[in-house]
């Protein structure tokens, strides 16, 4: 899944975009209102974590626009612990969820895993198809018992296509919430991690449809 992080704080950025990375996320980053405001217009993302207090553009303008635009992208606010007003402000503006700083970043993945289901409409523990995806090891339960680990680019992509279920994804789809901004995608590469995933998690899980992309469903 691919992430937007609006953030200023240079220190703060680096560390987020660096954890959240760990976590199989594709994650860009944006250091003010203008470039974060552009990127959540322009770029497709999953999800935003988005800092109230930019320079320049506000973060309340930055969210305001792109609901504005009919930007439906489920957004995280980032606001200082006492200002409840910005808490509230951006709640009215269309945020999904907010989060006081300072704050620890177990708490924050944990808001943006259930912000990602939650607009997925899933079960709190993802899976389909026999397959069940442990996000704290990044690995594949097959069938409640086999155990698959999975790299990071393996990991992105099964939980690409589990949010997906019985839909046709195309490479470029893939290819957009997989890499991050200045990512080079390889339609190649993406086959080959397909390939692979079937190796582990079974041959007919990822079915080919030609000249259109794949199906996650598990039918022969």
């Amino acid at each position: 899944m691919r992430l937007l992080l609006v953030e200023d704080d240079d220190l703060l950025r680096s560390t987020l975009k660096r954890d959240l990375e760990r976590l199989g996320y594709a994650v860009d980053t944006a250091a003010d209102g203008e470039q974060g405001e552009f990127l959540g217009a322009t770029e497709r993302y999953d999800a935003a974590v988005l800092d109230l207090g930019l320079p320049g553009l506000p973060g309340l303008e930055v969210l305001r626009r792109w609901r504005a635009a009919g930007q439906v992208l489920p957004v995280i606010a980032l606001t200082a612990r006492d200002q409840w007003h910005e808490r509230v402000e951006g709640l009215k503006a269309g945020a999904d969820d907010y989060l006081g700083k300072p704050f620890h970043f177990e708490e924050l993945a944990a808001r943006v895993a259930a912000l990602l289901r939650r607009g997925a409409a899933r079960h709190p523990r993802l899976g389909s198809c026999g397959v069940e995806l442990d996000e704290e090891h990044q690995s594949a339960i097959i069938d409640g018992a086999r155990v698959e680990p999975l790299t990071a680019l393996e990991f992105r992509l099964l939980r690409c296509f589990m949010h997906q279920p019985g839909k046709v994804l195309s490479k470029a789809w893939l290819g957009e919430h997989l890499y991050e901004l200045d990512a080079d995608p390889d339609s190649n590469v993406i086959e080959v991690y397909i390939n692979r995933l079937r190796r582990k998690l079974g041959k007919d899980l990822i079915r080919t449809r030609r000249g259109q992309g794949y199906v996650f469903d598990g039918e022969p």
